[in-house]
């Protein structure tokens, strides 16, 4: 499209929910519940549609990109489709729904004092944000496990992407529970709001769950940041208190600190965990994830032959792309090189696709391995954090 030529911004969005509509219905492929199973679309075809489509239907994305002198025209490889830093989230409504389309969003997790970055979404795009998370979300946990979420419940915290993470796994997570008195249907979010905003967790209703599902040796998945994990584990040494979680059982820990308790380095934090409530470290899931992104990535062993390899390591789902990217050249590392988390997302069809996280990271194959965050970024309860 010309630089000039007026845009149809009902068009525009037509084409965008059709594209939507058509990743929707890969991602959903009954076939596709597998780590195994081939990516049944052309990668590389999609994402050049879909910039196209994004530089003419979002404003703010479209200058950036005609700044750097990278258009649809210019660009022929995904690895060439301009990027947008996370920071930018925080100045910019990047974003190729019209205002009134915008029924939700989702804010960057910080400190208090931050200013947080904005990700916009309507119905279509949280539709293809369910789609997204659940065909990846399935290969890698139990779920017929119950799911215990140590976050506040959506109707507490609606800007939050990890709470709606959550409550989409709660819906459709189908627990093959024996329990009495309808556990399974409860609500089964036991965080709660501070005065000042920030979670804590009701130990006590939690306990009292944690002794139903022992009862009735029905396995559990729990889920929440490191800071709520830490606060639980806490509370139950201090009282001195060690619980076996039935076989089959699985945590799911992301996010950082938040300034909001001391900090443990990820093993320290996962041999806690297995000590106080008797899950072994293959049972433990980290996942990376950002308000930015529609897509989340998954620690996974290493295959053979990569025995030299860390035995554990980053994968996102194959409709996204990672990057490892020197921050004084701009260039893509090599194998075992140190730099930042570049992800090009086909999820985020109604923002912008390529985003440059402020997170370290070292490629180890397909996967990357995450150091933490760039020494002067700020710092964010969502992305994981190591010591």
């Amino acid at each position: 499209m010309a630089e000039n030529q007026p845009i149809n911004k009902h068009r525009l969005n037509h084409n965008l929910v059709t594209f939507a509509a058509r990743l929707r219905q890969i991602l959903e492929r009954p076939a596709f519940i597998s780590r195994e199973q081939p990516w049944p679309a052309s990668f590389e075809s999609l994402a050049l549609e879909l910039f196209a489509l994004q530089f003419d239907g979002n404003p703010a994305y479209r200058k950036i990109c005609q700044s750097r002198r990278q258009t649809p025209d210019t660009v022929e490889h995904w690895t060439q489709i301009p990027h947008v830093s996370t920071s930018v989230f925080k100045e910019l409504d990047l974003s190729c729904l019209l205002p009134e389309e915008r029924t939700t969003v989702f804010h960057s997790s910080g400190t208090t004092n931050q200013r947080p970055g904005r990700h916009f979404h309507g119905p279509a795009s949280l539709a293809v944000y369910a789609a997204s998370l659940w065909q990846w979300f399935q290969p890698h946990f139990r779920c017929e496990n119950e799911f215990l979420f140590l976050t506040p419940d959506p109707g507490a915290a609606p800007r939050s992407s990890l709470v709606h993470m959550c409550a989409i796994v709660h819906q459709n997570a189908r627990p093959q529970s024996g329990l009495a008195d309808g556990l399974a249907e409860r609500a089964n979010f036991f965080g709660r709001l501070a005065g000042d905003g920030t979670w804590t967790v009701d130990f006590a209703a939690l306990l009292r769950t944690l002794e139903s599902v022992a009862v009735a040796s029905q396995p559990v998945t729990i889920i929440g940041t490191a800071f709520s994990f830490l606060h639980l584990l806490d509370f139950l040494a201090e009282r001195q208190l060690r619980l076996a979680l039935p076989r089959g059982s699985q945590v799911m820990e992301t996010g950082g600190y938040k300034n909001r308790s001391r900090v443990l380095p990820k093993n320290e934090l996962h041999a806690f965990i297995t000590r106080q409530l008797g899950v072994d470290r293959d049972n433990i899931i980290c996942e990376y994830g950002m308000s930015e992104l529609s897509s989340q990535a998954y620690d996974l062993e290493t295959q053979p032959p990569a025995a030299i390899l860390p035995s554990r390591a980053f994968h996102f789902p194959p409709w996204a792309r990672v990057k490892i990217i020197s921050p004084e050249s701009g260039c893509e590392v090599a194998e075992g090189e140190p730099g930042l988390v570049r992800v090009l997302d086909l999820a985020n069809v109604f923002s912008v696709a390529a985003i440059q996280t402020e997170d370290l990271g070292v490629r180890r194959g397909e996967g990357f391995e995450l150091l933490g965050r760039a020494q002067l970024a700020e710092p964010r309860g969502c992305s994981l954090m190591t010591a």
